[in-house]
């Protein structure tokens, strides 16, 4: 097992290996010093792990509370989050008990966001199911749910007291999810680790997860360590998010987070070049190598459709947007480009 220690405003461990989830409820115990935990997750996530996870809570003599949710980025609402918060009420938990987070990125913001905001917070432990909650969403203590304006525009910073990485679950991670984690950890080798991403192209990450997960969080504990709050080098963790949310919600969230987050870095290294930003060959790297791990690089939404989805999105600082756009494969620098300019990126980024 590989342990990353997270120095943030509350310090914590994420743990990488197989068979954790056998140990979670000694996990949770020892991290939390709870009494109850209120296990949240999603219909499919805890119809493969759920009975696995509530007995080794409660063989560590846990009162364990399920409360699940249907899966999905639409129901990571104000609607689910609420009922989370009356659940625990309803449950009576205190604030010496701690709520487990078991799923991927939907249900790790969903439960976080509760656990921070449930009597003015309580702890919580993340038990991300996916790839691609293993290398990003699970660390750094970002929590939130969507409103009807855009993605994740309610939530809170609020760090886990642990966070806990079985590789075993990755067996049952569909391919298509798969390919969205991909996407995640092509940007951690784009944003600041050319040997990394030269290690992907070489090899797929699914015959390294271990190597991928430990590198990304390892990457992601500096970032955090800098910058906990998201107002300097931390934004530079969003290389690819402001157009990929745009694109996730012009098409009501039928295109993954993965997925989106792709395409925005495909259509940024695409400008990147066309602006002499960044050479045209790392750019067209880039994109190849999105493209050979499954993932898309173009969409069929016009500049006016995502304009009007980024309007709100919260990295628009009054009418500035701060984009991450590559410098070369490796190395990204963070361009505030105000709104009135966005229109000309995505053209050189090839959308009309």
């Amino acid at each position: 097992m590989k342990t990353i220690r997270i120095d943030a405003s509350r310090a914590y461990d994420v743990q990488i290996g197989r068979g954790l989830l056998d140990s979670l409820g000694r996990a949770v115990k020892a991290a939390t010093g709870a009494e109850t935990a209120a296990l949240i997750s999603d219909d499919i996530v805890f119809s493969l792990y759920g009975e696995r996870a509530l007995r080794s809570l409660e063989a560590a003599d846990l009162r364990v509370v399920p409360f699940v949710f249907p899966h999905g980025e639409r129901h990571k609402t104000l609607a689910t989050y609420g009922r989370a918060l009356n659940f625990l009420c309803g449950s009576r938990l205190t604030r010496s008990d701690a709520v487990v987070a078991l799923g991927g990125g939907v249900v790790g913001d969903l439960a976080g966001f509760a656990a921070a905001t449930y009597r003015r917070g309580i702890a919580y432990v993340q038990v991300p199911t996916t790839l691609l909650a293993m290398v990003d969403s699970s660390v750094g203590g970002k929590t939130a749910v969507d409103l009807d304006a855009g993605k994740n525009q309610a939530g809170a910073f609020w760090q886990p007291a642990l966070v806990l990485c079985d590789l075993d679950v990755l067996s049952t991670l569909p391919e298509e999810e798969y390919r969205c984690g991909c996407a995640e950890v092509l940007k951690y080798g784009v944003l600041g680790n050319e040997p990394f991403f030269r290690e992907l192209q070489a090899r797929p990450a699914r015959e390294q997860f271990e190597h991928v997960i430990e590198t990304c969080v390892a990457m992601k504990r500096d970032v955090v360590a800098a910058d906990e709050y998201d107002r300097g080098a931390r934004r530079l963790l969003n290389l690819g998010h402001s157009f990929g949310h745009a694109v996730e919600a012009c098409s009501g969230f039928s295109i993954l987070h993965g997925q989106g987050v792709a395409i925005g870095m495909a259509i940024l290294a695409r400008a990147a070049a066309r602006r002499g930003i960044c050479p045209e060959e790392a750019a067209r790297e880039i994109v190849e190598t999105l493209r050979a791990y499954g993932l898309p690089t173009e969409t069929d939404f016009s500049a006016d459709e995502l304009l009007a989805a980024m309007m709100g999105d919260k990295k628009m600082e009054g009418s500035t947007m701060h984009l991450i756009v590559p410098e070369a494969i490796g190395a990204c620098r963070v361009e505030a480009v105000p709104s009135g300019d966005l229109r000309a990126w995505l053209a050189d980024g090839g959308i009309a």
